[in-house]
């Protein structure tokens, strides 16, 4: 075992550092409170290399593994969740491509992300599924050489405005998962509208849209994979790209943390600062304990994707573990800021908010026990 970062990885980590103190972390109230997704900062990620670098290099990309992307992505959230949620998101559209997609479907779909800043978008849940997504209801019908979709899809980041979409669909709504395909349809397909959803709790810089299909046509060779193999690619995708949701709730905690040390020294109870209260120290260590252990988690499951080893198991942990730690840090943060933790003066009520969805999406964290016990119970 070596816990040593190569020099290579010591300097993505500080790009990604540095990207989040100068490009993040000035604009994030502002864009959280304006509920905007700021494409400059996009624009900025593409330009020093940190959007999209999962994309191989035979399509032009960077080829990174998912070591070194959840590197960045611990940085990126510490900045802001909301915002390293909008690149993410394009990881997650992009991964099925990997799983299922041919080496000329990667280049078609994926080399025009890397000539000009673009996103991804990755659509499984709808309105009245999420959790039991083989139960989805919108269908796709082979028509000669094109595949017809109708149907309306919930919850999608990114939605509407990334150049491309993975869309999952039913080919025979009692067919259950056996009856599923995975289509990437473009922004600019006709029939595709969307609607952007306002006023979420949290993660308010990144765009998350109702899609809307009606009548979609997109080519047969835009399907990935063979028929029916739809929902093993989303499966396969949720338990490559819930790790980096854990990279992210690791960067959330820290900021908490690195929030609460700093006020928690400037602020005096009783003619002392209330860092010699053990009460507050306890918090702090705490804070330290879970951002340690759920480090070693994530990198442990993200080690095991790039060795191309069985990892369900384990990242189902990290993403469990480290979203609910990080939530509890942001929590204790509010605590020990006290009513100046309730108000926006301090940016730790917003980290409570953002990171309350990382509980949420890509597989609740009652889902992730499913998976865990199924491998427990095998």
């Amino acid at each position: 075992m070596d816990f040593t970062l190569s020099d290579e990885q010591r300097q993505l980590q500080q790009l990604a550092r540095d990207f989040a103190r100068k490009e993040i972390m000035p604009i994030a109230a502002e864009y959280d409170q304006k509920e905007e997704l700021p494409w400059q900062v996009v624009q900025k990620a593409f330009e020093v290399g940190l959007l999209n670098p999962s994309i191989p290099e035979h399509a032009g990309g960077l080829g990174l593994g998912m070591f070194d992307e959840c590197l960045i992505g611990e940085e990126l959230a510490y900045g802001c969740m909301g915002i390293y949620t909008v690149l993410m998101a394009s990881e997650l559209g992009i991964a099925p491509i990997l799983i299922g997609g041919t080496e000329e479907q990667q280049q078609r779909f994926l080399t025009p992300l890397t000539e000009k800043a673009g996103l991804a978008a990755f659509a499984l849940s709808e309105p009245n599924n999420g959790s039991d997504a083989a139960a989805m209801g919108t269908t796709a019908v082979l028509d000669g050489d094109e595949w017809v979709i109708n149907g309306t899809k919930m919850w999608i980041s990114n939605g509407g405005l990334a150049e491309i979409t993975v869309v999952f669909a039913t080919t025979d709504k009692g067919g259950g998962h056996r009856a599923t395909v995975a289509l990437v349809v473009p922004k600019d397909a006709p029939g595709f509208t969307w609607n952007k959803i306002k006023h979420k709790m949290g993660q308010r810089a990144s765009l998350t849209s109702e899609l809307v299909f009606e009548n979609v046509r997109v080519p047969r060779d835009n399907q990935l994979g063979g028929l029916g193999d739809g929902f093993k690619i989303a499966m396969k995708t949720l338990d490559k790209t819930r790790i980096p949701v854990a990279a992210g709730s690791v960067g959330i905690a820290r900021r908490a943390l690195d929030e609460s040390v700093k006020y928690a020294k400037e602020r005096e109870a009783f003619g002392k600062p209330i860092t010699s209260f053990q009460a507050i120290q306890f918090k702090l260590a705490e804070m330290a304990i879970g951002i340690e252990t759920g480090r070693l988690m994530y990198q442990k499951a993200a080690w095991l994707v790039d060795q191309g080893q069985p990892h369900g198991f384990e990242s189902a942990i990290a993403k469990a573990y480290c979203s609910e730690m990080a939530f509890d840090a942001a929590n204790e943060g509010i605590q020990v800021h006290g009513g100046y933790g309730y108000v926006g003066e301090y940016p730790v009520e917003k980290l409570l908010r953002d990171v309350k969805l990382n509980q949420i999406y890509e597989g609740t964290n009652e889902i992730q026990r499913v998976v865990i016990s199924r491998t427990l119970l095998k």
